[in-house]
């Protein structure tokens, strides 16, 4: 379970810059669960996961994984236990090194081993097996550059590298944003597939209200740092992109969102 208790997180602190990113922040995240995240433009979305992640410190509050205080624990140290998936497809693989090298360094993240090559023999097996279920061929590719893929097709071996190793917590970060809509979809029913599959714990941060409304059992909407709604259960359920849309209206910042039509 990620757990968040009371956390605040300013920038340019007692300036004339000064932006209050998270305002006492609290939310608790069961194992298994699928949440969707949405908000405009400056709601703390991104400072939400960076803090989680540990890439910002927060200012006051604490954070538990698993019952773990990870508060001041350190990015790299973290990222043993949390995957993230990055708007960006170049962000989440080794450019110059092949698919299978990329998955081999997933593999033996966190351990003291190099790509040697009985270790790439034995899991060559795993590979196929992960990337067969991918059903875009790759397990055919795997001394293929990663850099010379499509961007659906990098993606998708970013979250196949993000979960080889189950993580406690997988955050994907508008991971289909910069996609076509062909790769988006691609990509998202593999999200779908590969957290019912590995019963993971995920954070999606998504703008598009049919993704947010199709996609896992619960949706937080954020706004000038702060969780404003927190949709689970039958609300849930019935929950429709129109019913998002005047949520938003309803919020100072909303009206600027609703207007830019983000149902897809």
């Amino acid at each position: 379970m990620l757990e968040l208790e009371r956390v605040s997180v300013t920038f340019n602190a007692e300036t004339a810059n000064e932006v209050r990113a998270l305002r006492d922040i609290s939310l608790s995240v069961p194992d298994g669960q699928f949440i969707t995240v949405i908000g405009s433009n400056g709601a703390g979305k991104s400072t939400l996961f960076n803090v989680i992640s540990g890439a910002v410190e927060v200012d006051r509050g604490h954070i538990h994984l698993d019952g773990q205080d990870i508060t001041y624990q350190p990015e790299h140290r973290r990222s043993h236990d949390i995957g993230r998936v990055f708007q960006d497809p170049r962000l989440g693989t080794c450019p110059g090194l092949t698919i299978r090298e990329n998955l081999s360094l997933a593999a033996i993240h966190g351990r003291q081993a190099g790509l040697r090559r009985d270790v790439k023999q034995a899991q060559e097996a795993w590979f196929i097996e992960q990337l067969e279920q991918q059903h875009l061929g790759l397990e055919q590719r795997l001394d293929a550059d990663v850099a010379l893929l499509s961007g659906g097709q990098r993606q998708a071996i970013t979250l196949v590298m993000a979960t080889l190793i189950k993580p406690k917590l997988l955050l994907l970060d508008e991971h289909t944003a910069a996609l076509d809509p062909n790769a988006a979809e691609q990509v998202i029913a593999l999200t779908q597939a590969q957290a019912q599959a590995h019963d993971l714990t995920v954070i999606m941060i998504t703008h598009s209200m049919q993704q947010a409304c199709l996609l896992g059992d619960r949706v937080i909407m954020m706004n000038d740092g702060q969780i404003v709604f927190d949709f689970s259960g039958e609300e849930r359920k019935n929950l429709t992109p129109a019913d998002l849309i005047a949520r938003f209206h309803s919020l100072d910042s909303g009206a600027e969102l609703a207007d830019r039509q983000l149902l897809g």
